[in-house]
Order: C-alpha cells, then sequence, then structure tokens
C-alpha cells in the first residue's frame, strides 16, 4: 500500500498556514516610554509583542523567534534602522518590516522602503495609526504565507504526478510486457496451457490502468473547472437510487446489501449531475470493498438548515486513527491486513473532496479500525427563492 511521505516544507510560514495565522509583533527603538506604548496597544488587540531598546539586541532576538512582523526605528544610537533593516533581511528575508521615526522625509521613506521596509509611520502617532500599520502588515504577512502554501501545494502536485507516472502507470505495463514477452518465447503447447491465464492476467492489469487514467482525468476536469459546479439544480434524491442500482452487482459479488434511506423531501444542489454521481458512487464503492461478508452500506440524506447532509456508512473494516488525515490524499489507501489486497487507484476520496470543495460544500469521515466507516458530505441546499431566481434555461 502507497503511504504519503512526509513533507519537507520549503519554509515556516508553509506550515504556520495550517493553523492559525499567528499575530507577533516585534519592536526596536530607544524610547522606554515608546516601547511600552506600543505594547499595550497591540497586547490589547490581540497581539504577541516583544520589545528591545538596542539594534544589535533586537537582531538576536529576531534569530531566535523569527516573529511575522518588525517595527524599527530609524534613528538609534548603536545601529541605526537601516543598518538593521539590512541584518534582519540577511536572517529572514519574508518578515514584513515598518519603520518609525521622529525624523519623517520623503528622502528616509524612499530610503527605508528601497531597504527593504513595507511601510513608514512618522512620530507622534496615534493608537488607530500604529494599529493600521500593523494589521495591514499582518495582512501582507498573512498573504505572503498564503502565496508559499499554494506555491508548495503546486510543487507537491507536480511531484505527485512525476511518482504516478513513474509508479502507477509503469509497474502495470512492466508486468503486462513481461507476460506478453514470455508468451512469446514459450513453445506452441507450453504457450497454450498458460494463455488463457495469464492473458487474464494483462486484462486486469490493463484494466487498471484504465480506472488510473479515468480517475486522473476525472481530478483534472476538476481542477480545471470543466466539472462540478451548474447553475442548475439537482435534486440529489435523483441520483442515490442510480447509484445503488449501479452498485448492486458490485455488492451482491461481495455479499455486501445496499441500503438506501433519502426520504421525501427534495435535496435540490447546484451541481453538474455527473459529478454528483461520480461522488457519491465512490463513496458507495469504498464502502463495499472495505466491508465484510454479510455488512451492509446504507446511503442517507438529511437536511440541516441550508445544508444536506449525504451520508454514506459501511460495516466494514474500518480506519486506523493514524491514517484518517491522509485519508484525503491523492494515491493514499490506508494500510490494513484486512484490505491490503482490496483493489483501487487511490484517487477516489480525493476526488469527492474536490468535488465536495467545488459544490461549496465539505466531506468528513469518521472511523474506527473494526469499527466501520462513515463519509458525511454538506451540500449547500437550493432554497425556493433561489430556484426561482434562477433564468429558464440555465445552464
Amino acid at each position: 500500500m502507497a503511504q504519503p511521505a512526509t513533507a519537507t516544507l520549503e519554509h515556516r510560514k508553509v506550515a504556520a498556514t495550517s493553523a492559525p495565522p499567528p499575530r507577533r509583533v516585534f519592536v526596536i527603538d530607544d524610547d522606554p516610554v515608546m516601547l511600552l506604548s506600543c505594547r499595550r496597544i497591540l497586547e490589547k488587540d490581540g497581539y504577541e509583542v516583544e520589545t528591545c531598546s538596542g539594534g544589535v539586541e533586537g537582531i538576536r532576538r529576531i534569530e531566535e523567534v523569527r516573529p511575522e512582523l518588525l517595527l524599527v526605528d530609524l534613528k538609534m544610537p548603536e545601529l541605526d534602522g537601516m543598518q538593521v533593516i539590512e541584518r534582519v533581511r540577511a536572517v529572514d528575508p519574508e518578515i514584513v518590516i515598518a519603520v518609525i521615526t521622529g525624523y519623517a522625509t520623503i528622502a528616509t521613506a524612499i530610503d527605508a522602503m528601497q531597504a527593504g521596509a513595507y511601510d513608514f509611520l512618522p512620530k507622534p502617532f496615534t493608537p488607530d495609526e500604529l494599529r493600521l500599520i500593523v494589521n495591514r502588515g499582518h495582512e501582507r504577512w498573512r498573504l505572503g504565507a498564503e502565496s508559499a502554501r499554494l506555491r508548495h501545494e503546486k510543487e507537491e502536485a507536480e511531484r505527485r504526478f512525476v511518482t504516478f507516472v513513474s509508479h502507477q502507470l509503469q509497474s502495470p505495463l512492466s508486468v503486462v510486457h513481461q507476460y506478453l514477452d514470455v508468451m512469446k518465447r514459450l513453445g506452441s503447447a507450453e504457450a497454450e496451457s498458460k494463455r488463457a491465464e495469464w492473458l487474464d492476467r494483462c486484462l486486469e492489469r490493463t484494466s487498471q490502468l484504465q480506472a488510473l487514467i479515468r480517475d486522473w482525468l476525472t481530478l483534472s476536469r476538476i481542477e480545471s473547472g470543466s466539472m462540478a459546479r451548474s447553475d442548475e439544480p439537482v435534486d440529489v434524491r435523483d441520483i442515490v437510487p442510480e447509484v445503488v442500482a449501479g452498485c448492486e452487482p458490485m455488492a451482491t459479488a461481495a455479499n455486501v446489501r445496499l441500503i438506501s434511506e433519502t426520504g421525501a423531501r427534495a435535496c435540490p444542489v447546484l451541481a453538474d449531475r455527473t459529478a454528483l454521481h461520480v461522488l457519491i458512487e465512490n463513496l458507495v464503492v469504498n464502502g463495499i470493498k472495505y466491508n465484510r461478508p454479510k455488512g451492509t452500506v446504507t446511503v442517507s440524506l438529511k437536511i440541516h438548515g441550508n445544508e444536506i447532509e449525504l451520508s454514506v456508512a459501511d460495516t466494514g473494516i474500518g480506519i486506523s486513527e493514524k491514517h484518517l488525515e491522509f485519508l484525503f490524499h491523492e494515491f493514499f489507501r490506508a494500510h490494513s491486513e484486512a484490505g491490503d489486497d482490496v483493489p483501487g487507484t487511490g484517487l477516489g476520496l480525493a476526488i469527492c473532496k474536490r468535488i465536495a470543495a467545488e459544490l461549496g460544500g465539505t466531506i468528513e469521515v469518521s472511523s474506527a479500525e473494526g469499527s466501520g466507516t462513515t463519509f458525511r458530505v454538506l451540500l449547500p441546499l437550493v432554497t425556493q427563492s433561489a430556484q426561482e431566481a434562477i433564468p429558464a434555461g440555465a445552464v
């Protein structure tokens, strides 16, 4: 089973985006009154504030704590603000810097900007002016962190594609090639006895390749925006019976019973019908594959306020807690003794998550090893007033 490699993040800000953004401000100024004022004002707004009265000591602490935002006075006896900015940039080029000074001129402002400061605050300033500069600087840092995260995700996607091509495609092709090569070299009588068995194995491998390519193309269509979203409401109640009927042969072969509980109330969502079908089918198929003989897969629909809850619950082998956080990663398949030989591409749940997100919804999972698994998809309900506002014939 493929397991997710632990990603090495290119920068601390990538990791920071997985948690609430930090709100740390470092202030360097040789005026103790100014330091105290900044601390009191910013701490009231929820910032973590550290102050220092000199440039050398301030730089040393910045090397240790790596704050997101620095406020530095331009005129200081030991190191002036320009020197501090230059040295801080060498320590951490991503820190957002604003300068504060009682000698504000256009020339000093330009010099500070050229040195790497993003903003300029002349003394004396009001608490609101300080808050404006700091809030703006924090937002700048947040946008930089988001940019770093997106860049990291793009690089990860490219890495996964290389892995996909080199392993998931190459491995089945190599096996098919080996079988065909051996069959070519065997004598006619010997080849005849093996032909049917080996052709079946080749067909099985090519079917795996087809499934991989189909799922990858589905992901590509979702990412390109050519799938999932629609201006036309679709009733999820109409999709569930179609999926259940289509999965019945697979469930019967696995000795698993499918149960549908859709209720009487309409459940319209703005979605591409095919995308909804793919979403529900992937979850139902997953429930069948990882179930036990005589187990059940229950598909149910409920309405909570302005949301539709689609639930797919199975009585299968369950998922270990340590695997839950990776479950929607591309190519990840949870390792379990009971499920090692279950066929699949490792893309089904990633597709479900992308479709749910494109529809403005979410997907979550609850499970424990040996106790079955339940997937819940929440999608925005199309209200009657919203349906009436949709132009006739809209697609």
